[in-house]
């Protein structure tokens, strides 16, 4: 896996990001850099902060206070549109896919092709023909576009869940949990079409992740979140899972002695 580029652009940087709600604080002063071709991972425990981190970068959630980036710009984030207006996508567990709708349906779900007239009418064909084109572009291999998406395995909806957020025009891609419950051979699918995607059109993209060695094996970076903190960031070829856990343990035993 090759490193993002030192001198890449900077997608999306985050400056002492804080978010209460009421007098639980989610966030203390939370700081990151993703740069366009990179992947970081996320790592943390329940309760760390990190999908309020994401929700924050969504525009689902304002910070309380901070500032936020996107491509170099100062942005206060209005809302899950405007986030989405400015190349951020989101995929999250529950994957928000239409079960009983076709695979090219759901690749275009709420930006459907219309017919062009006074009668607007889906246009399925060339919904159809995109969306074959798109997976066969970013190596996505199933049967058939037609099928439901409930006739697929779970790292095939996953696939379908992320190549809808590259068909939106995502230059900015949050991953909540990918390869949550799934086997080595899915969760190898995912692996491989996150790395694709970073390769084949220098996406930057981030991902909340459990998983040390797996985090390890795709991201360039990882950041570690506790208690609403980054306590440790490293480059994923300078630490280890050895002492990722380490720091785990250190900060517990601190936590159960207080």
């Amino acid at each position: 896996m090759s490193p993002a580029p030192t001198d890449a652009p900077e997608a999306l940087r985050a400056e002492n990001i804080v978010k209460t709600f009421g007098a639980v604080t989610a966030l203390q002063g939370v700081s990151l850099s993703l740069k366009q071709g990179e992947i970081l991972g996320i790592l943390g425990d329940n309760g760390a902060g990190k999908s309020t981190l994401m929700k924050v970068f969504t525009g689902y959630q304002p910070p309380t206070s901070g500032r936020l980036f996107i491509h170099g710009t100062e942005t206060s984030l209005r809302s899950v549109d405007h986030a989405r207006s400015l190349g951020i996508e989101c995929v999250y567990q529950d994957l928000a896919l239409a079960n009983s709708l076709s695979v090219y349906h759901n690749l275009f779900l709420n930006r459907e092709i219309l017919h062009p007239g006074p009668i607007r009418l889906l246009n399925n064909r060339a919904m159809r023909q995109r969306a074959a084109e798109l997976l066969h572009d970013i190596g996505v291999h199933i049967p058939s576009v037609d099928l439901p998406v409930e006739r697929l395995s779970g790292g095939q909806r996953q696939a379908i869940a992320v190549a809808r957020a590259v068909n939106s025009n995502a230059r900015i891609l949050l991953l909540d949990e990918p390869l949550a419950a799934m086997g080595a051979r899915e969760a190898g699918l995912i692996i491989d079409l996150i790395l694709r995607l970073k390769q084949k059109g220098g996406m930057a993209i981030a991902m909340i992740m459990h998983n040390y060695a797996q985090t390890l094996e795709i991201a360039d970076r990882i950041m570690l979140m506790q208690r609403g903190r980054v306590t440790y960031e490293s480059q994923s070829a300078a630490t280890s899972v050895v002492e990722l856990m380490e720091i785990v343990r250190r900060e517990y035993r601190e936590m159960r002695a207080t």
